[in-house]
């Protein structure tokens, strides 16, 4: 009876002939006693059975399904970056890997009224109207071995404004006498194709632009950090001006830089070779009468 439970909430309520978006747990108890599967049993106990799989049909996500014919391909070879292989060869002491990517079109807001710091019994109060100040971008980028962040703001997200990200790398050290240094990217317009591989190539031969799969910034580890930058720094949002923003961003690069440590990078070939084969399963028609 458990496994026909559970094999019941995995199914979504149009392929029950249910009129629901989603499953409720009071739903899922009413089809249940419906199909006879039981005569009586409470919603707490089908809590408990489906939280032991961790199955929650009332609950769901966004995704974007990898639409790319070549992604396992162009994911691997970033997985193989990050564990330090590329073209089945391990990288050499004089070799790096970094990853880049922009913020771009980061909402500059001033609320009406100052932001009034946490007291006991109250958290912190944040204005709900604001008064906008534009925009800017954040282009940073993070070396995968060495937890080296490189960043920079810009009024937008351009191609000069890419290529001054990584003229910024490499002409410091050790990427500027580097044997090969491998960026990490996706498929955003500012650095996007042949044409973004070739440009950058021509201005550093040592450099090496990766491109990940359509929809795959997930891979990306430099996503990583921004989302830490959101947590952090963005929210709640509230700027003096744009260049309080600015200044308050690359504050928190200089205070990130000198905490980083690397990522445990945990997402293996074998991973993404068992996430390939997940998405190619047969969908399972349900065995019970609609």
């Amino acid at each position: 009876m458990v496994c026909e439970v559970k094999a019941l909430a995995c199914h979504l309520p149009a392929e029950l002939g249910l009129p629901f978006s989603r499953l409720s747990l009071r739903d899922l108890r009413q089809e249940v006693i419906k199909r006879g599967i039981t005569a009586q049993i409470s919603g707490t106990t089908i809590w408990r059975w489906l939280s032991q799989d961790a199955i929650r049909p009332w609950a769901h996500r966004s995704w974007i399904f990898p639409r790319d014919p070549a992604f396992a391909d162009k994911a691997g070879r970033a997985l193989d970056l990050y564990a330090r292989v590329w073209q089945d060869t391990p990288l050499a002491v004089g070799e790096y890997v970094l990853s880049a990517d922009e913020m771009s079109g980061i909402q500059l807001r001033q609320r009406l009224r100052p932001t009034q710091a946490p007291r006991p019994g109250r958290m912190m109060r944040v204005e709900h109207e604001y008064r906008r100040m534009g925009t800017l971008a954040y282009l940073a980028a993070w070396d995968v071995h060495r937890a080296a962040l490189f960043g920079r703001i810009e009024p937008r997200s351009t191609i000069h404004a890419f290529d001054s990200l990584v003229e910024q790398i490499m002409s410091q050290e050790p990427y500027q006498s580097a044997e090969r240094v491998f960026l990490v990217v996706d498929n955003g317009t500012v650095h996007r194709g042949q044409r973004s591989i070739d440009r950058l190539h021509a201005r550093w031969p040592q450099l090496i632009l990766v491109h990940l799969p359509i929809h795959a910034s997930w891979l990306n580890q430099i996503e990583i950090y921004f989302s830490i930058l959101r947590r952090k720094v963005l929210t709640p949002d509230d700027f003096a001006s744009p260049e309080a923003a600015a200044n308050r961003i690359l504050a928190f690069q200089d205070h990130y830089q000198a905490l980083a440590q690397p990522f445990e990078w945990k997402f293996t070939r074998g991973d993404l070779a068992r996430l390939m084969v997940s998405l190619s399963d047969v969908h399972i028609t349900l065995p019970y009468a609609a």
